[in-house]
């Protein structure tokens, strides 16, 4: 007999368990097919153990720097196998976090690899080979994303390593290269660069973060070139020589060919969606360019399976997949949820200086079209900021001239990644600049900085 339930969930990341425990409030009974640890790579390689290793190494700078708060510390020192047996203790507590939200809710999970038979069907196999078939009139496909490989970088988890082998290094590298500076890429330049590590960024394009607003990247550069860590843009790995005791990077530049010595490279260009044996073909659903194609609520093509998170277009972060198996699940179920608004989505860097964003860049807006306001404050003039000595940094707000539309925000330095959340509520309830400069913010915060840079755009900014 084959498992019955209302809705299989395949994939418990963090599109899939939140889809999962919404589905199962709404009253559906519900199984997870999940073929290795409950909370998928987020809590178990991504989001959460990296940013436990990110604390770590803020501590160790903090000691490192005790003397500029009039401290004295010693001579302070780290275990490498220490701080990464706390990272991978935090990823696990996680992990049993959803087991126990899973039981609270009743959901039940069916250990092994999901794959698609027909519409309402699919099949499970166990890490011993053997199949079962689970049987749901909904099926959510939330299978995720790994570390895209490229031809001249083919991960050997050895010389040359993707992020999961970044978090669980058998020792620290003296010298490291770090090819792409995404998120990933930058967060663990950060990491072994304040840990001692010598780090090389390669970023094939003009500008480090390549995302995030042009005068964010300088700023982060700078930062960076200020730790030590050598940069090189428009810049191409073009080989690597693994035969000796390191690697030899063949790095193309504009300035010429240039050979790079190092222990370890670290391969952080991107991820590749998690497609492949889901009986995608076989059923007909739908892809483009390695992505699912669904509706504004998710549904495929095929009538009654839906997929959520990475494997879908737009931004593969986990808040946006857990966003989406919650609208997912609410429209399934008959209710009336408003589609994603993805011009809304706020995106964090956690590396030091921390970097966060919402909506277009100051270029976005006006290629768009926009007349624009912009205003900045430096972190430079925060009371808060240098009472604790993190001064790196701005925030920069835009606005349409004409209605005031909040069009975006872009945000560098310390603990910015909790500050950005103002401005997403802000946009969604469409409040205007000077909504913002009338609602008074606490002194000293560094949240006082988005009311500054706001009122620096409509020309009344006290403290600069």
């Amino acid at each position: 007999m084959a498992l019955q339930f209302d809705l299989v969930v395949i994939g418990s990341g963090p599109g899939g368990y939140v889809a999962a425990i919404r589905a199962a409030q709404l009253g559906l009974k519900v199984g997870v097919v999940e073929r290795e640890s409950l909370g998928g790579i987020c809590l178990n390689w991504g989001c959460i153990p990296t940013k436990a290793l990110l604390k770590s190494a803020q501590v160790y700078e903090y000691l490192l720097h005790a003397q500029d708060y009039g401290l004295s510390a010693g001579q302070p020192g780290f275990d490498f196998a220490a701080v990464i047996k706390r990272s991978r203790g935090v990823a696990e507590g996680m992990s049993k976090g959803i087991q126990f939200l899973f039981k609270k809710n009743k959901i039940e999970v069916v250990s092994g690899v999901g794959k698609l038979l027909a519409p309402g069907k699919v099949e499970v196999t166990k890490a011993d080979g053997t199949k079962e078939t689970v049987e749901a009139k909904s099926i959510i496909l939330a299978t995720g994303a790994r570390a895209r490989q490229l031809p001249n970088l083919p991960i050997d988890d050895k010389k040359i390593i993707g992020y999961r082998k970044a978090m669980t290094p058998d020792a620290l590298p003296k010298r490291l290269v770090v090819v792409g500076s995404g998120a990933i890429g930058v967060e663990f330049a950060y990491f072994y660069r304040s840990l001692g590590s010598e780090v090389t960024i390669v970023e094939y394009l003009p500008r480090i973060v390549p995302v995030e607003d042009e005068e964010v990247s300088r700023q982060m550069e700078k930062s960076y070139k200020k730790m030590g860590i050598n940069i090189l843009t428009q810049a191409e790995v073009t080989q690597v020589d693994t035969s000796g005791a390191g690697c030899v990077v063949t790095v193309k530049t504009q300035k010429g060919e240039q050979k790079i010595e190092c222990d370890v490279v670290l391969s952080a260009v991107g991820v590749q969606t998690n497609l492949e044996n889901l009986g995608l073909e076989e059923l007909g659903i739908k892809t483009e360019r390695g992505r699912v194609l669904v509706d504004d609520f998710y549904q495929t093509n095929v009538p009654g399976i839906y997929a959520i998170g990475d494997i879908i277009p737009g931004p593969a972060l986990a808040h946006v997949a857990s966003a989406e198996g919650i609208i997912c699940v609410e429209k399934l179920t008959g209710h009336n949820p408003e589609k994603l608004n993805y011009t809304n989505i706020p995106g964090c860097t956690y590396a030091q200086p921390e970097i966060a964003s919402v909506g277009f860049t100051e270029a976005e807006a006006k290629a768009k079209g926009y007349d624009v306001r912009v205003g900045k404050f430096p972190f430079s003039a925060s009371g808060k900021a240098s009472a604790a000595g993190v001064k790196d940094g701005f925030v920069k707000v835009i606005f349409d001239k004409k209605y005031g539309e909040w069009l975006g925000a872009h945000m560098i330095g310390a603990n910015v990644t909790e500050m950005i959340a103002e401005v997403v509520v802000a946009r969604k309830l469409e409040t205007t600049g000077h909504e913002i400069i009338k609602s008074v913010h606490p002194h000293p915060t560094m949240s006082e900085a988005i009311m500054e840079a706001t009122a620096a755009a409509y020309d009344e900014v006290i403290h600069l």
